[in-house]
């Protein structure tokens, strides 16, 4: 979960190491901030973004823990018409100084590929250089993250009845086959 260096992140929350402390840190995006996330995301809107955050430092190690909720606009599917969802989402993050992510040892000559194990834990890292974390951009990924990109609508189901897709599905993949070996 690493934004690109060059980016300019569309909600920033910038909090200076030296000033974390116990209390929750509340964020709201604003309406240019969640038009851009909507942009951001292909979104047709981003209606409302919070998230209260606790974050608990451990040397340059920063762990934030809290809860993302959304209202926004999808795009169904199958049908293409939007429709409200809502989210809510946990976040467990742990932010690292880019030191931490250069990989120790030597990488193989060869293309064999390699196998890294991660604990649940360093999952969902992020990178922070300086004295800085961005726990906007946090939200925000934690936001993108949330979001079905496949969501259905209220819709759906009757776009693909009209669509004659309804009866395809239903008979599935393996009858289309058979059908086919009949004929052949």
């Amino acid at each position: 979960m690493t934004a690109p260096a060059t980016a300019i992140p569309e909600l920033s929350r910038p909090v200076r190491l030296r000033q974390i402390d116990a209390r929750p840190i509340q964020i709201e995006a604003n309406d240019a901030e969640r038009a851009a996330l909507a942009e951001r995301f292909a979104l047709p809107a981003v209606n409302a973004l919070t998230a209260e955050i606790v974050l608990e430092r451990d040397g340059e190690k920063v762990r934030a823990r809290g809860t993302m909720s959304a209202q926004i606009h999808q795009t169904c599917a199958v049908s293409g018409e939007e429709f409200p969802v809502s989210l809510t989402e946990d976040i467990a993050l742990v932010f690292l100084p880019a030191s931490d992510f250069a990989l120790s040892g030597a990488m193989p000559d060869d293309d064999e590929p390699i196998e890294i194990e991660l604990e649940r834990e360093e999952l969902d890292e992020i990178e922070y250089e300086g004295d800085t974390i961005d726990l906007g951009e946090a939200v925000a990924q934690t936001l993108g993250l949330a979001i079905d990109p496949y969501a259905e609508g209220p819709g759906a189901d009757a776009a693909r009845t009209q669509a004659g897709l309804e009866e395809a599905a239903a008979r599935g993949p393996l009858a289309d086959m058979l059908d086919a070996l009949k004929k052949g």
